[in-house]
């Protein structure tokens, strides 16, 4: 039976509707870097999703040819991903997609390295007749963060966020954006599949501890 991320991390992959805190281990991924609003037709987001696929498939089909990958086991691909950020903003402003910045991700198995990671943009670009030279292979270490599952469109996401950050100030502590942890989205539905009610997306954000007031850390001492 192949591999199936989903299924053997289940705490990271398949959260509950309710805030959770989860300390997240260093992954690989195929990322692709870019700006602009997600839903544009034929956009830079579309595009870069196009090129994770085949280069992911890539990877996964590479068992039926003459590349051989040290240590490959059959796997099921992972669910697309995505870090987002604005300027100025802490978090996301999903009434300004315009300005976003993204990072476009797909996990990959610990087996490929960033030789095999090379073979599989020239061999997708070469067989696709797609320019894959966008894709990189990027290590993300998110550490401590909170988590939920949001089901519903992604302009509802801030009523997920709003029960996140009551839970984190309930359990002392606080988010800790900066430019290496971001939000980020993990997207369990097939949108042109699923009824935009039902779409189910991990929202996660990085966290740390609540920092006490001066006024506290004074009287503590």
């Amino acid at each position: 039976m192949a591999f199936d991320f989903k299924k053997e991390y289940k705490e990271f992959y398949m959260p509950k509707a309710k805030p959770e805190i989860v300390t997240v281990p260093k992954a690989n991924y195929i990322a692709v870097r870019g700006k602009g609003d997600p839903n544009e037709e034929d956009g830079a987001y579309k595009k870069a999703v196009g090129i994770l696929y085949a280069v992911a498939y890539t990877i996964k089909m590479s068992k039926m040819g003459d590349h051989r990958i040290e240590g490959y086991f059959d796997y099921v691909v992972p669910p697309l991903e995505g870090l987002w950020w604005q300027d100025g903003v802490d978090g996301v402003d999903n009434t300004d997609k315009s300005a976003f910045h993204w990072i476009s991700l797909l996990r990959l198995p610990d087996f490929v390295t960033e030789r095999d990671f090379a073979w599989a943009v020239q061999t997708a670009a070469q067989k696709k007749k797609l320019d894959c030279s966008a894709a990189e292979f990027l290590a993300v270490e998110e550490g401590m963060c909170v988590q939920i599952l949001h089901i519903g469109p992604f302009d509802d996401e801030p009523a997920s966020v709003a029960l996140m950050d009551r839970y984190l100030a309930q359990q002392g502590y606080e988010n800790d954006f900066s430019d290496g942890r971001l939000h980020h989205e993990i997207y369990l539905s097939d949108a042109r599949k699923v009824a935009p009610e039902k779409w189910k997306t991990v929202i996660r954000h990085p966290i740390r501890k609540k920092k006490p007031a001066k006024g506290e850390a004074e009287h503590a001492t």
